[in-house]
């Protein structure tokens, strides 16, 4: 059993360390997206590039990774899917690839929750664009839904999943320290900001 969930991390890790952000930048001649803005390599940073689509796209494909790094393991194995969804969120955020510095676990984890159960993966989504529309903050706007998360975890599946939950909200909280802070100075810049050449 425990060969079973070292594969099965493997597995998540390998499907969340693909860094789309980068790979669909570098792919349209933009460069390196770490050269960019915040040097993130999600989708907030690619859409500072001015390139909506492109951002839409590493939204996408990051969510995506995450969902079926969770469904394959369920759909297959039917073990281990947590351990497949905090792999992946530990993928994400640190891929072998790029010296381990990667995302902030913001799509990449919203797709594993609707994995684990898809009315947790869209009330999180659904509270996400809420904050986005009305105070066009991203950051501020993962915040929120990943406060929430564990909770409606909690109540949609049971203290097995909620803890495995908290687990990814922790981690995407701990990435987010640096936009925090700005947001505390009122110095976060918000939604659809060009970054400055």
């Amino acid at each position: 059993m425990i060969g079973l969930y070292l594969g099965v991390a493997a597995f998540g890790y390998l499907m969340g360390s693909v860094p789309y952000g980068l790979l669909l930048t570098r792919l349209a001649g933009l460069g390196d997206i770490r050269a960019v803005g915040s040097g993130n390599i999600g989708a907030t940073n690619v859409l500072r590039t001015g390139n909506k689509k492109l951002a839409a796209a590493t939204l996408l494909l990051d969510g995506l990774k995450g969902f079926f790094a969770v469904l394959l393991v369920k759909l297959f194995l039917h073990h281990g899917i947590l351990v497949a969804g905090l792999a992946a969120v530990l993928g994400h955020l640190f891929p072998v690839w790029l010296g381990f510095k990667g995302g902030k676990g913001v799509a990449t984890g919203l797709g594993v929750f609707y994995g684990f159960a898809w009315p947790l993966g869209l009330l999180c989504c659904v509270i996400w664009l809420l904050v986005a529309f009305t105070l066009r903050y991203s950051s501020l706007s993962a915040l929120v839904a990943f406060a929430v998360a564990p909770v409606a975890a909690l109540f949609l599946k049971g203290p097995l999943t909620a803890e495995a939950v908290i687990i990814i909200s922790a981690l995407v909280y701990w990435k987010h320290k640096p936009n925090i802070l700005r947001l505390i100075r009122g110095e976060e810049p918000r939604i659809g900001k060009k970054a400055k050449a």
